[in-house]
């Protein structure tokens, strides 16, 4: 089947373009199950690396078939480990660079469904974004007027990374990704931009400040515990629901149907974890001061954040306070 589908793939691509039929077709000899082993993997990617002008069937087909493949191959699915990050940005980064938007959706795919990846692969994935605006170039840019412009598919792909559940700070903004944004948003400055920009920067920046993601993601080594556990017989997932079904709906019966005492505390901290992340602290109002004060005046987006900011906390930020 391998062979098969490594040959389809080649075909397909072999003239440079692929139509509805050849793609069913792929589906048909190699992914019926929803399954790539790595050969055909490595199929796809050299099909796509051809095609003059890849079409919305062909970057939906992609992105579906090696998301499942990038996320699903490792035990425990779901996560994506560090070999498995590190091997698919060597495979997309062979010329230094992001070469497709295939490529791009991939990566942005990957960090979406995933419950954890490694941090070097979002940080990657948000380094082509960055690019593409910083210089004008990347698959993001094709046919741009104004090519330093933000445009609505980036501001849709920065959206979908930054809030991702994977990687840095999931679910949230990072100090990282907000100081990303603050660089693209003083790049781009005076550009045409996408609508959808002012919205991105000030709620993205406002996250990192003011939201709260709750803690670090489930990590590998606990994910692989619970695997463990719930493909155990007896204490498995059968045993696991007769508990459950028998045991008071409190935080601590639940904490202890998972075997761990630190459960049930953690969640009833949670509410309380989520009050404090929602101070603005004074080291938080240093880091926005520090940013503000780069350059000399306030832009219109600045003070669209310290007005939202005002707004969510009830207090006025004074962005430069008087010297003494």
């Amino acid at each position: 089947m391998t062979m098969q589908f490594r040959d389809l793939a080649a075909q397909a691509a072999a003239d440079g373009t692929i139509d509805a039929n050849e793609i069913l077709a792929l589906r048909g000899a190699g992914w019926a199950d929803g399954k790539l082993d790595p050969e055909e993997a490595e199929s796809l990617f050299l099909a796509n690396e051809q095609l003059r002008d890849a079409n919305g069937e062909w970057v939906r087909f992609f992105v579906e078939a090696l998301s499942a493949f990038v996320v699903n191959t490792v035990e425990p699915y779901g996560y994506v480990d560090q070999t498995m990050g590190d091997e698919l940005i060597s495979r997309i980064d062979r010329d230094g660079k992001v070469d497709t938007f295939a490529e791009l959706e991939l990566l942005v795919r990957v960090i979406e469904i995933a419950a954890n990846v490694p941090d070097n692969l979002k940080a990657y994935t948000l380094r082509q974004i960055e690019d593409a605006v910083l210089t004008g170039e990347g698959p993001t840019r094709s046919g741009m007027l104004d090519p330093k412009a933000i445009n609505e598919t980036e501001c849709d792909l920065l959206r979908r990374v930054i809030f991702a559940s994977g990687g840095d700070r999931p679910a949230a903004v990072s100090r990282t990704e907000a100081e990303m944004l603050f660089r693209i948003k003083d790049a781009a400055l005076h550009e045409v931009n996408a609508p959808e920009w002012q919205t991105l920067f000030v709620q993205g920046v406002a996250n990192y400040l003011l939201g709260f993601g709750g803690h670090e993601a489930l990590s590998l080594d606990r994910a692989s515990e619970l695997d463990r556990f719930m493909k155990k017989e007896g204490a498995g997932v059968g045993g696991f629901l007769a508990r459950m079904l028998t045991s008071k709906p409190d935080f601590t019966g639940f904490g202890s149907l998972l075997g761990s005492e630190d459960d049930a505390e953690y969640l009833a901290d949670f509410s309380d974890e989520a009050e404090v992340a929602a101070v603005f602290s004074a080291d938080e109002k240093s880091w926005l001061r520090d940013r503000l004060d780069a350059d000399e005046e306030l832009d219109d987006l600045e003070k669209s954040l310290i007005a939202f900011i005002d707004a969510e906390t009830g207090e006025s930020f004074v962005p430069r306070p008087a010297k003494a």
